[in-house]
């Protein structure tokens, strides 16, 4: 890494002055943690004896909770329904000062709620509450104009695609244009079965799973893949300049077009819970390309937010002095 100390420090103050918006599946995320020393008597399941329940927002909110707990400023686009979980994750956001002037609520949508139950550090069960929902080009047009101007004040956009129906090609269209029409970074984190096309966007941050079902997908293909061939193919597909493949204890891989992939090793010192860890390294990446560092670097930034949160309980983010520590290490 090719930074001196004062340049990290300055670097990690122009990220935190950074305005992003992000566009997703709004969740509200449950912990319920407990201990465990029985088996049911009326199946073989462990019984959890509650101790502590706590929420926090989830999905692309959680991105957005990544990007304003380190202390820069986000927006949201997403929908919530007129419900209790609706409200209480309206009000986390506010808590956490995210901009919600893009957020839209539908009466007879249920709130997307994602359960955790936590026994002795692991979890045993999750469980999902959910409903179907399309952004039709009506709905997508609607939200045109407030998207525009919101995309003028911002310094780049997230496209966080969890797969619940938010993001549609619609709304994906519209965004690009948009961003190339105001000159703003965009970068996305896909969803497998939501397969839209990402042509026209900044950066794609596949996971190594995501990315070997699209390509099987869209390709045919039955064989193994290297790393080399499966960010070669996406390229192919997406017409990107940058994918950024995600590979858990494998580091991250930046495939960058016209030039060498790169390669950063985990920065992982314990694994505790990979929830919520693309979402911080999709959010650090983003920040730091937004701050105007080249994309290697960014790449090395999105790996160290990323080994920190899996090192915490839960869907954790990171602070800014937690960052400086990780990157000071390997400067």
């Amino acid at each position: 890494m090719n930074l001196k100390s004062h340049d990290l420090d300055s670097l990690l103050e122009r990220m935190r002055k950074m305005r992003l918006l992000v566009l997703g599946d709004l969740m509200l995320d449950r912990f319920i943690y407990g201990s465990v020393s029985r088996i049911s008597p009326e199946a073989p399941v462990p019984v959890v004896n509650v101790e502590m329940e706590l929420s926090y927002p989830g999905g692309a909110a959680n991105v957005g909770r990544n990007i304003t707990d380190f202390g820069a400023k986000c927006a949201v686009a997403g929908l919530l329904g007129e419900d209790l979980a609706g409200k209480e994750l309206s009000a986390q956001m506010k808590h956490a000062n995210f901009d919600l002037s893009l957020m839209r609520s539908q009466k007879g949508f249920q709130t997307i709620q994602k359960t955790r139950v936590i026994g002795r550090n692991q979890q045993i069960v999750r469980v999902d509450r959910e409903a179907s929902f399309t952004a039709t080009k009506d709905f997508v047009n609607s939200l045109e104009k407030a998207l525009e101007m919101k995309v003028k004040t911002v310094d780049g956009v997230i496209v966080e695609d969890y797969g619940k129906g938010f993001i549609s090609q619609p709304l994906v269209d519209l965004t690009v244009k948009l961003c190339k029409k105001h000159k703003k970074i965009l970068t996305v984190d896909p969803n497998t079965h939501n397969p839209l096309n990402w042509r026209g966007v900044t950066a794609v941050k596949p996971n190594r799973s995501e990315a070997i079902a699209i390509i099987h997908s869209k390709f045919g293909y039955s064989r193994e893949l290297s790393i080399q061939d499966v960010g070669e193919k996406l390229q192919e597909l997406w017409k990107v300049p940058y994918i950024l493949l995600t590979m858990g204890e494998g580091g991250m891989q930046l495939f960058q077009r016209g030039g060498k992939s790169y390669h950063t090793p985990t920065k992982a010192k314990e694994v505790f819970d990979v929830s919520g860890a693309g979402d911080t390294a999709i959010a650090f990446f983003t920040l730091a390309f937004a701050a105007g560092v080249e994309a290697t670097l960014a790449a090395e930034i999105a790996n160290h937010a990323a080994g920190i949160v899996v090192g915490k309980l839960g869907t954790a983010t990171i602070s800014r002095d937690e960052l400086a520590a990780s990157l000071k290490n390997h400067v």
